[in-house]
């Protein structure tokens, strides 16, 4: 609740107000509905605003029945000023459609609309606007005003009770969805005869806003359940902001991590949303879904898609821990985005109520956009994650790479820093088919095994980044002319046609491969022992492996054809080149080590590296 009620005066020493002035004004709204008010102004308002009193419908015989039945009391909204919504028509928050549907209301049975400049729960519309920026930045609109040093909710109903008694109102029905409203007027006096909730006004825009609103003050709201996209609607959604990741690619290389206007992009189109469970406000998608995503993406630029794609896993690895973190990093709807490194692991030492961990991680690929990081740290030869917000430790400066340089896969420090116990987990049990949040949630993906999805990631980009390549060449050979040949154009060059048709069929032969690895793990999640066999997991990496060879190979097929322009910075194959080929370095596509364990696998010779 706010702290409104103490500034209140009680009702013994509130000054009385007589009224000014009064007018009538015919009012239309945009959507046609007409009616007429008496408008009344005051003198003597406790805070010396011009707060105005719109009187509607038969509000005297209102006031002549407030004595009687309780249902013919006067209907009374006290209404506070929004410029942005009343005026506007801002759908950030749902105060135009309530001015607009209370009017109507007190009209049709008699009342008072109290119109109050209290802009921004009275912080003003300054502050308001500066309270736009932070929430845009993830607070939600109680912790923006408290951010800017105002309190969550300024607002004093003191002349809103002195209007009221001005007009001989001392009984009423509130019109209101707000318990500080009846609660202050109360107190000051007013006898509270009804409580008359308002239309819920919900929009995409204002879903946190209200969401805030129901849960920190206790706003009377059922709000609507947000649409679910389906995996082909989150597809699409990816698709249409491939030209708006190739527009900022370069920017993207320069800050060496992903511009707001990507991350915003992605958290709008619902992106981070896709593998968290439905019970914390997710998608629940599985293996097809993600991986379509990230190769979406990865077509719009590999650095964004690698990003996303590792953010999306962290949430789906948040979503294993014990319901008491989960209503943490979960709390209010919300999507955490997490880092998550284990290279190499840090030290834990055990202490009163926790842990003090110390070390130095590396590839910390989503940390410029996270508030939380996942540690892997080792406790007397016990490996144990680590939960911990990102405030609270060093971030080092250390990403400076020949390709994927957009991730911002920079460095985490800690030195004995300390961890509570709920936040710190063995490994051992987070992996667990049967770990705590699959007791929590239904969904299947939870029950696979930990590391199954990092290893669509690389892959996923590496085909996307070289379709993206492919069509930039097919675009090149039907526009260049090559110098000292009679060619009107590349593609007619024999040659060309037959580099374009090599090239063509090794992006196919990647996307089979991808589609073959997703397949194998798609059937697995499906069943009730998720556990992959031996030549299951053979076949599921040998299939990205290879999708991953293919896609390289390709790409560089098309830049040796596409002459020295480009290797010129400027232009995008050069960065696809760069990139994909660090893709082919992460260990989830290193050739060599894979093919080997793949080959034991396949013969039944059993691995010999525990984490393949």
């Amino acid at each position: 609740m706010t702290a409104s009620l103490d500034i209140a005066p009680p009702a013994a020493s509130l000054p009385r107000a007589t009224v000014r002035s009064n007018v009538t004004v015919p009012l239309q709204f945009p959507d046609g509905y007409r009616t007429t008010a008496e408008v009344f102004t005051f003198y003597g308002l406790a805070d010396g605003k011009e707060h105005l009193l719109l009187a509607l419908g038969s509000w005297e015989q209102s006031l002549l029945a407030q004595d009687g039945e309780t249902a013919e009391a006067p209907l009374v909204r006290l209404h506070s000023e929004c410029m942005t919504g009343d005026v506007f028509g801002s759908e950030r928050c749902d105060c135009g459609p309530q001015l607009r549907e209370a009017v109507e209301r007190i009209a049709a049975v008699g009342g008072f609309l109290l119109y109050l400049r209290q802009e921004g729960r009275g912080i003003g519309l300054y502050s308001k606007l500066d309270a736009y920026a932070l929430q845009d930045d993830g607070l939600d609109t109680y912790e923006a005003n408290l951010v800017l040093g105002h309190g969550e909710d300024e607002r004093d109903y003191s002349a809103g009770a002195q209007m009221l008694q001005a007009m001989g109102a001392s009984r009423i029905r509130l019109l209101s969805n707000n318990p500080d409203k009846a609660a202050q007027l109360s107190a000051l006096g007013i006898d509270i005869g009804d409580h008359v909730p308002t239309g819920v006004h919900a929009s995409e825009a204002n879903m946190l806003y209200l969401a805030a609103k129901r849960d920190r003050t206790g706003h009377v709201l059922e709000l609507p359940q947000p649409a679910m996209p389906g995996p082909e609607t989150l597809l699409s959604r990816a698709g249409a902001l491939i030209p708006h990741l190739r527009a900022r690619a370069s920017e993207t290389e320069e800050l060496r991590r992903l511009p707001e206007t990507t991350v915003n992009d992605l958290q709008e189109a619902g992106v981070f949303r896709l593998l968290a469970p439905k019970g914390v406000g997710g998608y629940g998608f599985g293996v097809e879904a993600y991986a379509g995503v990230v190769r979406q993406l990865a077509r719009g630029c590999a650095s964004t898609a690698w990003t996303a794609g590792h953010l999306m896993e962290h949430v789906w690895m948040l979503a294993r821990w014990p319901k008491e973190v989960q209503d943490e990093v979960f709390a209010f709807g919300g999507v955490p985005l997490a880092a998550a490194t284990g290279a190499p692991f840090g030290a834990a030492i055990k202490v009163a109520g926790g842990y003090s961990i110390s070390g130095h991680w590396s590839f910390a690929s989503g940390v410029m956009h996270s508030e939380w990081a996942l540690l892997a740290v080792d406790c007397d030869g016990v490996r144990l994650q680590a939960l911990v917000p990102i405030a609270a430790l060093e971030l080092i400066d250390a990403w400076h790479t020949a390709g994927l340089r957009g991730t911002g896969s920079n460095d985490l420090r800690a030195d004995q820093l300390f961890v509570p116990d709920q936040r710190v987990l063995e490994w051992a049990t987070l992996v667990a088919p049967d770990n705590p949040g699959s007791v929590v949630h239904p969904d299947p993906m939870l029950h696979i095994p930990m590391a199954t999805l990092l290893n669509l990631v690389a892959p996923s980009t590496a085909l996307g980044a070289a379709e993206h390549a492919l069509e930039l060449f097919q675009e090149q050979l039907l526009v260049r002319k090559v110098k000292n040949t009679t060619e009107l154009r590349q593609a007619d060059s024999v040659l060309a046609q037959a580099r374009f048709s090599e090239a063509f069929g090794l992006v196919t032969t990647a996307r089979m491969h991808w589609e073959e690895g997703i397949r194998i793990l798609a059937a697995v999640i499906g069943r009730s022992d998720t556990e992959l066999t031996d030549t299951e997991r053979s076949r599921y990496r040998l299939s990205l492996a290879l999708s991953g060879q293919a896609s390289e190979a390709a790409v560089r097929l098309i830049v040796a054809g596409s002459g020295g322009s480009a290797h010129r910075l400027s232009h995008p194959l050069q960065r696809i080149q760069r990139d994909v080929n660090v893709l082919l370095n992460h260990p989830t596509l290193s050739f060599d080590p894979i093919v080997e364990q793949a080959g034991r696998g396949l013969l039944g010779l059993g691995f010999t590296v525990r984490s393949f």
